[in-house]
Parts: C-alpha cells; structure tokens; sequence
C-alpha cells in the first residue's frame, strides 16, 4: 500500500461529521463574512497562542504583509529575512516596497542565524521576520533581544508552527506581531485557504480589523487605504473545530517524528534538524538532508513512499530575486541546506507499519 506524504482524507473522516454540521450551519445562517463563527475562532486562537488578539486574514501571506504595514514597514525600508524561507516570506516585505535583507541560516537548526543579524543591520533596517522553519521555532531570545537594541519590529511567520513552543512560550506570542497559515496541509489546515495574525499590540490589532475590511471604521466609511482579506465565515468553522484536536494531533507528530528518527540516527549521512533546547517541535516537516536526496526520492518512490522537496531553491537564488545582486555562494549554510533536504511522510495518523516500512526503506538506500 502506497504511504502518502500526508493523508488529509485521514484527519477529515475522523471530523466529518463535526465538520459538515459547521457548514450547515453557516449556510443556514448566512453570516459568510465576518460571520459569528470567525470571531470565536479568533478568541479561541487568541487563548491558544497566550496572544491578547488574533485576526482572521484571507492567508498567511496577507497576514505576514499586513503585519509588516502595521508596524510601519513602507517603501525605502529594510526588512531582514532569511535565505531559508517560503517564498511567502520575502514577498510579504516586497509587497510593502521594502527592500529584504537576507540573513544564512545556522547550519545545524537550519533557522535564520542570530549570531549574523546585527551585520545586516542598517539605518533604514524596519523590522526582522524570523521563520519558525518546518515547525521548530526560531532562537527566539537574542532575535527579541537585538530588535530591542536597535528598535526594531519582530514580525513571526509562524506559518508551520501551530502550537510550538519556544521556552515555554508559544510562537506567536513573543514578537510584535505574528502570521499563520491555514493551508490544507498544515498542522492546523483549513478546507481552503487561510490566515491569521496575532498581536499584544491593541494598535496592530485595531490596524488589522480595520485594513482587512476596505479600511472601514463603519460601512462605507473608510479611514485607511485597506484591502479585502477575511477569513471565511464557513473556513473560520472549520478550523475551530480543529483548534480542540491540534495539542494531540502535534503530540501525535513528535511521537511518529522521535521513531523515525531514533531509527535513522546514523544511518549514512542522513542528518535532521538539530532541537534547540527547551523548544516544543510540532514537525510539520520531517526534514532531512543527504548527499544524493534525488536518488533517495527515487528509491522511495519505487517503493510506494511519497517524500516532497522544502524548499530547493534559496531565496536570492529565485530568478525574482535575482536584483538582490547576490551569486551563488553569498549564503553557504542555506544553499547546502536547501540543495540537500528532502521530507519524509510525516501526519498525526501515520500507523506503527508505516513508520517501520519509511524506516526500512530508508536503511536499505544506504544498505545497497
């Protein structure tokens, strides 16, 4: 039997009874905008991620732009990012007319280096975003801790970290702001697209809900220049319904995640994300590297195991980014990363047999 990368058919019949009577009822009440039903879903999330506000956006990608206004992110400013990321990351800072900065990744927790932050740092620097990459968060302390110094925004995409927890703290709630995404495949994944920011910032907050709808203050009544982002009534639903199964479905993850790898650690040259430590990884990913990952690929594919690429291209290797004016080498850590990882079937329903015949296979790439 084929093993998919990640079964959603799986996650939706265990909820379809839940979920299809969230729908009727939003079609029955016909509140399809900014029903009912998205501000509880808010308040809900809020409560999740310990954040005093929580405002649902069309996608993450919005979020992570708007985000970015909020704090006062316009044209002629820099944001930093790192060369590791969705691409989501530094069209967010490009959308606003800011320049993005991009920062190499550690080469053991592949997350955007701290240490390297303050060299990219100048007099038009805005804000950083820093990625909690493949749901592990970011070194969250001394990012917070050089924005301080230099008055800087610190804007999480959390968009594969629903529910990590970074000393005890939940990403989301740390920076001035944060974004998630509720892509189908995510940890918390919508029957749609989605997005969501949460903030302790009343500003940012009152400055989303406003922006997300025409910038009203009231119907046809318009403050700012705003644009049309709202979460879906009906979407909203769903995913409150979700929000109570998240904490097992991630505890899920990281057991199937400790087996695997426990079963993989110093099989070849196959190296995981390095944990920091007192961090809650939700793996959204299971990511590893390897010197010849598209030979691997083809071995599991061979043998009915799906595996997917996140992500093989490095941000100012993007033919869109190519005005960055950056060649081939400038970020070493992020090019050997993203050159050589692949991601191995990773979902909260993967059974025993399955984690056993990914762990097999795998051995006998290296076996041959």
């Amino acid at each position: 039997m084929k093993i998919p990368f990640v079964d959603l058919a799986a996650q939706q019949a265990g909820l379809r009874d839940e979920i299809m009577s969230a729908v009727e009822r939003g079609i029955t009440k016909c509140d399809f905008i900014l029903g009912g039903a998205v501000g509880e879903f808010e308040q809900n999330f809020a409560r999740f991620s310990h954040s005093r506000h929580a405002i649902g956006l069309a996608s993450g990608l919005d979020a992570l732009r708007l985000c970015l206004k909020a704090c006062g992110v316009e044209a002629g400013d820099e944001v930093i990012v790192p060369a590791n990321t969705f691409i989501a990351t530094p069209l967010a800072a490009s959308e606003t007319g800011a320049k993005i900065v991009l920062v190499d990744c550690d080469p053991e927790t592949w997350q955007i280096d701290a240490t390297q932050l303050e060299a990219a740092i100048t007099a038009r620097t805005k804000a950083i975003m820093p990625v909690h990459l493949y749901g592990m968060p970011a070194d969250m302390d001394p990012i917070l801790a050089i924005a301080k110094k230099h008055s800087l925004a610190v804007i999480e995409d959390a968009a594969q970290a629903h529910g990590a927890l970074y000393k005890g703290r939940p990403c989301g709630s740390m920076g001035d702001a944060a974004c998630f995404s509720f892509y189908p495949a995510k940890n918390l994944g919508a029957c749609g697209d989605g997005g969501l920011a949460t903030t302790n910032d009343d500003k940012i907050a009152a400055y989303l809900r406003q922006v997300r709808n025409y910038g009203q203050e009231k119907k046809y009544h318009h403050v700012v220049k705003g644009c049309n982002s709202r979460l879906d009534t009906i979407q909203a639903a769903i995913l409150d319904a979700k929000l109570k199964r998240l904490p097992d479905w991630n505890a899920a993850r990281a057991r199937n995640s400790a087996a695997i790898r426990e079963r993989l650690t110093g099989v070849g040259d196959l190296k995981f994300q390095k944990h920091l430590e007192d961090c809650t990884h939700v793996y959204h990913l299971l990511v590893a590297t390897t010197a010849d990952r598209d030979g691997i690929r083809d071995w599991l594919t061979q043998h009915d195991i799906e595996s997917g690429i996140h992500y093989p291209v490095p941000v100012h290797l993007q033919e869109c980014y190519q005005d960055l004016g950056h060649a081939k080498g400038a970020f070493p850590n992020a090019e050997h990363e993203t050159s050589h990882c692949f991601s191995l079937p990773m979902f909260p329903e993967m059974t025993e047999a399955q984690i056993e015949r990914v762990c097999t296979t795998v051995k006998a790439w290296f076996d041959k």
